[in-house]
């Protein structure tokens, strides 16, 4: 499920704890944000703008583009941003989308 389904904030512990369980982790800021402020670990940098369509993209288009295995509609993922604002956009286009 996707980890804001109950308690939409994370710790940074609990994110560390949740890699290691292989969940996909969706970084939603800028491209220019991740060179400035740097990347996130083993995240991957989709902007928001970019997210409904990268979410409906063809399995095989999403791995080329984002070089990560398209997540299915009952795969874990957790969104990031830099305040919070956009990762809960992001949950919500997830969600809308059909994903758990």
């Amino acid at each position: 499920s996707l980890c804001a389904a109950a308690e939409p904030n994370l710790s940074y512990q609990e994110l560390k704890d949740l890699k290691k369980a292989k969940v996909l982790h969706i970084d939603v800021r800028e491209r220019w944000e991740i060179d400035k402020f740097g990347k996130i670990p083993e995240s991957i940098n989709i902007p928001l703008g970019e997210l409904m369509e990268a979410l409906q993209m063809d399995p095989t288009e999403f791995k080329e583009q984002y070089n990560q295995k398209m997540p299915s509609k009952s795969d874990p993922v957790v969104f990031s941003c830099l305040a919070g604002t956009r990762s809960k956009q992001a949950l919500g286009f997830a969600t809308s989308l059909g994903f758990s």
